[in-house]
């Protein structure tokens, strides 16, 4: 008979009964110093309507009970119509600039929905006026020289910057991330991560998002920026932090009429020391996904969607489907984790949304973006400590 199948339920039953299954989280880090009272709801300020993630914000904000709407900067009139339209804002939400808002309205944070180019700038400003944090849309920045000049500011004001991923928020990579952590899989040999959907204009985004991410100077590259940093953020948590070894990349432009200034699909590899990947992002799939598979020496796990995964151990015959354990309330989205974060409840140190992970994620794309360029390897050298 074989047992590793029953050992490993009676495992993951000891570890349900010590610590509950709701408790599952992309990580479980500590208490930080409170920058809000948690006697209230934290105060929220959006900068930019250019993004189209920007659309979701609102709807969610209004059911949210941690955090609270105190205004929106946003210079284009057009947007500022349509959105007061579409979601019934008040018009003195609304100030042309982002500087002018926060020293009106004092917000605990400030929701990023600008170009990527101009995250730095957001940052720098609420950083300024001691916003206490800033939470900017994947990825981190268009360069990594940025992404330095970011971490300097953090630094230098003790702002905590943090990125939103959809994919922070789905409980089949919180168990991908918690079993992989707990040894479940072995040792990690191969992950494969797909992202990506038809393509932004196939999809029908706006025009006012479409032309700066079609960009490269503002959206740092096509797909490979777009889709390829939600496999590089989750890898780099399997990996503990550690940026890979070396970066090669292919970009594809399978649509040059659509898409004449950017790649819309790539392969890149990431090798490690007895680990690789291959994260693969793509304006050119059929239907919209987001799924990862992680190949350890006792195992492999598949995540199906947000909530579902497919695990076969070592001496198992066949796939076993499974309902991923919820994420704990403050956690299950982006409003009641930055809530968490800033109430203490939370330290944000090396997990998904962090500065520190989002770095190495922005290592692995400028790495990428160049190898694609080159037709070469590119080697990673250690972030300078400055």
């Amino acid at each position: 008979m074989n047992l590793r199948p029953a050992i490993l339920s009676a495992l993951f039953l000891t570890a349900t009964l010590v610590a509950p299954a709701q408790s599952t989280a992309p990580t479980q880090p500590s208490a930080a110093t409170p920058a809000v009272s948690t006697d209230r709801p934290i105060r929220v300020a959006v900068v930019g309507l250019v993004h189209d993630h920007a659309l979701g914000i609102f709807g969610a904000l209004a059911r949210n009970q941690n955090a609270t709407l105190v205004g929106i900067a946003e210079p284009d009139k057009n947007l500022v119509a349509l959105y007061s339209q579409r979601f019934h804002l008040a018009s003195s939400l609304f100030y042309s600039d982002e500087a002018r808002m926060i020293e009106a309205t004092h917000p605990d944070a400030v929701l990023v929905y600008t170009s990527i180019l101009d995250h730095r700038k957001a940052i720098e400003i609420a950083a300024h006026h001691h916003v206490p944090a800033a939470m900017v849309e994947k990825p981190l920045s268009t360069t990594l020289d940025d992404a330095l000049a970011i971490r300097r500011v953090a630094r230098a004001t003790h702002i905590r910057v943090l990125v939103n991923y959809e994919t922070t928020w789905y409980a089949s990579n919180a168990e991908a991330l918690r079993e992989a952590n707990s040894g479940m899989l072995g040792t990690i040999r191969r992950v494969v991560v797909h992202d990506g959907h038809e393509g932004p204009k196939e999809i029908g985004v706006s025009h006012t998002f479409l032309s700066w991410l079609t960009d490269p100077h503002q959206a740092g590259a096509g797909a490979i920026f777009d889709f390829g940093c939600y496999g590089a953020d989750l890898m780099t948590l399997l990996m503990h932090g550690q940026p890979p070894i070396s970066v090669t990349a292919v970009a594809m432009h399978d649509k040059p009429q659509t898409y004449p200034n950017v790649e819309d699909d790539a392969t890149i590899i990431l090798r490690y020391k007895g680990t690789q990947a291959v994260l693969e992002p793509s304006w050119s799939w059929s239907f919209a996904r987001k799924d990862m598979e992680v190949y350890g020496t006792s195992g492999y796990l598949v995540t199906e969607a947000e909530n579902r995964i497919r695990t076969r151990y070592k001496g198992q015959l066949a796939d076993e489907e499974h309902e991923a354990p919820r994420l704990v309330a403050n956690q299950q989205n982006s409003l009641d984790y930055l809530a968490a974060v800033l109430h203490g409840q939370l330290n944000p140190h090396d997990d998904l949304s962090s500065l520190s992970t989002n770095l190495v994620v922005m290592q692995i794309l400028t790495a990428a973006v160049e190898s694609a360029h080159t037709g070469r390897t590119v080697p990673i050298t250690p972030l300078p400590t400055n």
